[in-house]
C-alpha cells in the first residue's frame, strides 16, 4: 500500500533524549527520514539545574556546542540546543508546586523555540513531541504550531522518576494532542484510553549492517566456545530477567551465554559472572553490533515482564532476524507480531527447551527459513513507519478540521 507522506511542512521535533546520546534512538532516525521531504528543526534536550549540579565535581569537559542558535547539520535540517537552564521540580511535595516549576520550564523552552522558528522563517508548523509529557506539556498552547503530535514509545510512567507526577501529566498530554502515534499496538491501545486519535505506526530500523554476510569475527569472540546463545543490547535490570539468564546458563552448561552491551549496577555485581559459560563483553560501538550478532548460534531476548517491557517494541528482534538468526524471546504483548518468526516463551522451562532445540536445528525458526526471517524484518523500515505516520496524520487532520 502506498503511503501518504508528510511533505513540504516546517516540522519542529521536541526530543526527550539528547542528540549526542552515543547510541541510536528512534526520534533521531525519524528526524532524518522526515527531513527528506520537509524542513526540520530538532530541539535537543535542555539541561536542568540538578544534572548540572551533579557534574560540578565530575571531570570537566570543554563544551563546544553552540547553544541558543539553530545549527544546520544538513540541507533543511537544524538542531537547536537550548541555552535555558531548567528547574528540577520533580521533588515537589505537591502537584501545584511541581506544576509551577514545570510551567516555568515550558515557558523558557518555548521562548527559545519561538525565536528559532522566527529566525528560520518557519510557518504553519507541525510539532512532534517525543514522549516528553513534562517539558512538552504546555508547548501546544505556547508555540505557533498548527498541528501537534505526541509520540509514545515507552511506558515511562512505570519508572520511579515519573511515578509521582507522570501519570497525570502523560494523560493530559495525550488528551491535548491532535494525534498520538505509538511504535507498538499495545502503546497505541494504552493511549487510546484518553485520545481516540491514537495509532500504531510501527517501528523503523536501520538494518543494512545486519544483512551483510561474512562479517569479521570480533577479537573478543574468538576464544568463546560454540554454540552461543547471545544477547546484544543494554544489560539492564529494568528490561532483562537476571534469574532467567541464571537458569539458562545453569541448565545449558554446554552452551556459551554471551551478553554484549553496557551493564547496570545489578548486572555489574551479578552472580552470573561466577558461571564459567557466561561472558559479559561490555559496550560496543553501534556499527560493530552486527559483527557480534553474526557470531551467535541463536539470539535471545530474555526480558522481564513488567509495565515497561510489556508494550515496548524490541528493535533488537528485527536486528536478529535481519541477520538470519533463530530467536528465542520472552512472550510479551509487543512480541506477538513476531510469533511466526520467533520462539516465544512463558517460562524458564520453555526458554531452555527452545534454546536446546534451535541450537541443534538453527536453520529453521518456528517453521520459517533464514530468508523469510530476514525479509520480515526488512518490512520494518523507517520509510514505512514515517509513511504510516503520514497516513495517520492526514486521516486525523480531516477529522479535526471538520469539527
Amino acid at each position: 500500500m502506498a503511503h501518504q507522506f508528510i511533505k513540504n511542512r516546517d516540522i519542529v521535533l521536541f526530543s526527550f533524549q539528547p542528540w549526542n546520546l552515543g547510541i541510536a534512538f528512534n526520534f533521531k532516525d525519524m528526524a532524518f527520514e522526515l527531513a527528506r521531504y520537509n524542513r526540520v528543526l530538532f530541539i535537543d534536550r535542555a539541561r536542568d539545574r540538578r544534572s548540572i549540579l551533579k557534574r560540578i565535581f565530575a571531570p570537566k569537559k570543554r563544551e563546544t556546542e553552540n547553544r541558543g542558535t539553530p545549527e544546520l547539520i544538513q540541507d533543511n535540517f537544524w538542531i537547536l540546543r537550548p541555552k535555558s537552564m531548567l528547574e528540577s521540580g520533580n521533588w515537589s511535595p505537591a502537584y501545584k508546586l511541581f506544576d509551577f516549576f514545570n510551567r516555568t520550564n515550558n515557558k523558557r523552552l518555548s521562548a527559545e523555540i519561538k525565536k528559532a522558528i522566527r529566525d528560520l522563517n518557519f510557518t504553519d508548523c507541525l510539532m512532534i513531541n517525543d514522549n516528553d509529557f513534562f517539558r512538552g506539556l504546555y508547548q501546544k498552547s505556547l508555540l505557533p504550531v498548527r498541528d501537534y503530535i505526541f509520540y509514545i514509545r515507552d511506558a515511562l510512567t512505570s519508572q520511579p522518576y515519573f511515578r509521582k507526577y507522570g501519570p497525570r501529566c502523560e494523560m493530559e498530554m495525550i488528551q491535548k494532542a491532535d494525534l498520538v502515534v505509538a511504535n507498538s499496538a499495545w502503546l497505541a491501545e494504552y493511549a487510546g484510553q484518553w485520545n481516540p486519535n491514537s495509532v500504531n505506526i510501527g517501528q523503523g530500523c536501520n538494518l543494512e549492517g545486519f544483512i551483510k554476510e561474512e562479517l569479521p569475527e570480533p577479537s573478543d569472540m574468538k576464544s568463546i566456545p560454540r554454540p552461543i546463545a547471545g544477547y546484544c543490547g543494554a544489560v539492564n535490570s529494568m528490561r532483562l530477567d537476571e534469574q532467567l539468564l541464571m537458569d539458562i546458563a545453569r541448565s545449558l552448561p554446554e552452551i556459551s551465554l554471551v551478553l554484549v552491551g553496557p551493564v547496570d549496577s545489578l548486572f555489574a555485581n551479578s552472580q552470573l559472572k561466577l558461571l564459567n559459560n557466561v561472558y559479559f563483553l561490555g559496550l560496543k560501538p553501534p556499527d560493530q553490533a552486527a559483527a557480534y550478532v553474526h557470531q551467535f548460534t541463536i539470539c535471545i531476548n530474555p526480558q522481564s515482564v513488567n509495565p515497561l517491557t510489556m508494550g515496548n517494541y524490541p528493535r533488537k528482534i528485527d536486528e536478529y532476524l535481519a541477520s538470519g538468526k533463530p530467536v528465542v524471546a520472552t512472550a510479551t504483548a509487543a512480541m506477538e507480531m513476531f510469533r511466526a518468526f520467533t520462539e516465544l516463551c512463558n517460562s524458564k522451562e520453555e526458554f531452555v527447551l527452545a534454546i536446546r532445540k534451535l541450537v541443534n536445528r538453527p536453520d529453521t525458526d518456528s517453521g520459517k527459513s533464514r530468508d523469510e526471517r530476514r525479509n520480515f524484518a526488512l518490512t520494518h523500515s523507517w520509510e514505512n513507519s514515517i509513511g504510516a505516520l503520514g497516513d495517520a496524520f492526514y486521516s486525523t487532520e480531516k477529522k479535526y478540521n471538520t469539527t
